[in-house]
């Protein structure tokens, strides 16, 4: 049996198998009041129906100011429950497990009047405004919304939670020294939001439930920290309580001498690299939709699991398709199994 499609428990967690769907943004909230429609029904029991072993609902924040625009999704208020839960409860219908990833855009927040962040440093594109910096005590607020927001996903029935410290977005935003250039102490410890955050977040969930957290391990900015500092935030964030860490990279501001990479695989050495300096599962992500790929990247240890962006909006049933590409079987659903 290939890899790809072995089972894999983390602590209550147990999957089908090792394909993750990665949370990517829809921007298709109608009422803009952060509730999940019809739309992304269909678009993540769809993947539930084609074989994904997780699917991680798209960035989802944790109040309004915090969204990437007014068309994101929402968990700021109990009414948001319901639609999660019906969305949630179908994934489950068709064998996929189910985790929302929470988060706050910080200074990338487009639609915000005025966005806030650890410091007034603007995002390098002209779409964005400058933000106002967070006093210590606004700090400590978000890091409550946070935990409110996990307590919400529980209650809709999740699996896992993933929190996004990646791309730029506020954790991420704390955790760097190019956009965090605060006096207090969370300018003193660069990881001490994402140590709070994560450590208020597990408070509310059940004590056998994982949770992850999404890193950008290299930034590409001229000056932006390199994979060094992301393993030294790896090392904290499972000392507060992280179970999984997903591996992806930059988002930070506009690339410098150092480029991302656009050919498959190029964040895999990433996760290589924070899997051998931890002792939890890594998840490694960015152009892996190759089948023969994505199998070599489980069968050479270089991560435990891995997701798949384009390559699930591209092809839905992405795992029946490696799964027959790999000579596998993946159970089809029996509607569609005249086809297979």
């Amino acid at each position: 049996m290939a890899q790809l499609f072995t089972p894999y428990q983390i602590k209550g967690l147990d999957l089908r198998n090792r394909v993750v769907m990665a949370p990517m943004c829809q921007y298709s909230v109608t009422a803009r009041d952060g509730k999940p429609n019809d739309w992304h029904y269909t678009h993540y029991t769809s993947r539930a129906v084609g074989g994904a072993g997780l699917i991680l609902i798209e960035m989802t924040d944790v109040e309004p100011d915090g969204r990437i625009s007014d068309f994101d999704l929402g968990l700021w208020s109990d009414e948001h429950i319901p639609a999660f839960q019906r969305i949630i409860d179908a994934c489950h219908g068709y064998g996929a497990k189910v985790g929302i990833q929470i988060a706050h855009a910080g200074r990338k927040a487009e639609d915000a009047a005025v966005p806030v962040a650890p410091s007034p440093i603007k995002f390098p594109a002209s779409r964005y405004k400058t933000p106002r910096e967070l006093s210590t005590d606004e700090v400590k607020e978000i890091v409550g919304k946070f935990s409110a927001a996990a307590r919400r996903a529980v209650q809709a029935g999740v699996d896992t939670i993933e929190l996004h410290g990646a791309h730029g977005y506020l954790i991420h935003q704390f955790q760097s020294p190019l956009t965090n250039q605060r006096t207090d102490v969370y300018g003193e410890d660069l990881a001490r939001f994402g140590v709070e955050v994560i450590q208020a977040v597990k408070a509310e969930m059940p004590k056998d439930m994982p949770l992850l957290i999404r890193i950008s391990a290299v930034e590409y900015a001229d000056g932006g920290y390199d994979i060094s500092h992301a393993i030294e935030l790896s090392k904290r964030y499972q000392s507060a309580g992280a179970d999984v860490i997903h591996v992806s990279s930059g988002g930070e501001g506009k690339p410098g001498k150092r480029q991302p990479g656009n050919y498959p695989g190029y964040q895999v050495p990433f996760a290589r690299a924070v899997k051998d300096a931890v002792n939890i599962p890594v998840i490694a992500v960015g152009m892996l939709e190759n089948y023969q790929l994505a199998e070599s990247v489980l069968g050479n240890e270089d991560a435990d699991l891995i997701a798949l962006a384009r390559g699930l909006l591209q092809d839905p049933y992405w795992p029946i398709h490696a799964a027959q590409a790999l000579g596998d079987e993946l159970p089809v659903p029996r509607q569609y199994g005249r086809a297979f």
